[in-house]
């Protein structure tokens, strides 16, 4: 492999694949994702759970009770989203909570962040310019 940075860059990562969302009922997480982003699991185990979203998974992990969850919060993973005020509306009518509301970030971009019911930070994010390969 070279090591130059620019070759490192180009050919080592190849993009977003899995964002994992640590939950401490399993049965309620899968529940949970599938009604927000409106589809069913693709891969499911008692311990995690795997869902296709646009190209991407988004995984829910089990967690044991009064366990705590690692990078709970910590990692921020924005979801692209074409009317992000609905998508943010709607999330909380299923029980997210209101973390930080849509706002521009730069015209045209807008971003959101609710918490899911177990804590984790879910982002949303309106981006006409921004191409997915």
């Amino acid at each position: 492999m070279r090591h130059d940075k620019n070759h490192v860059y180009a050919t080592v990562f190849k993009g977003l694949r899995t964002t994992i969302y640590r939950v401490t009922d399993i049965t309620k997480g899968k529940e949970w994702y599938a009604e927000a982003f409106g589809t069913q699991p693709y891969f499911d185990e008692p311990f995690y759970v795997g869902f296709e979203i646009g190209g991407y998974e988004l995984g829910v992990q089990a967690v044991p009770e009064g366990t705590e969850h690692p990078g709970q919060g910590a990692v921020e993973t924005y979801w692209g989203v074409e009317d992000i005020d609905e998508v943010y509306n709607y999330l909380l009518s299923i029980g997210a909570t209101a973390f930080r509301p849509p706002a521009s970030v730069g015209d045209p971009i807008k971003v959101a962040v609710v918490k899911d019911p177990w804590g984790n930070m879910l982002g949303l994010i309106y981006n006409p310019l921004f191409k997915a390969q």
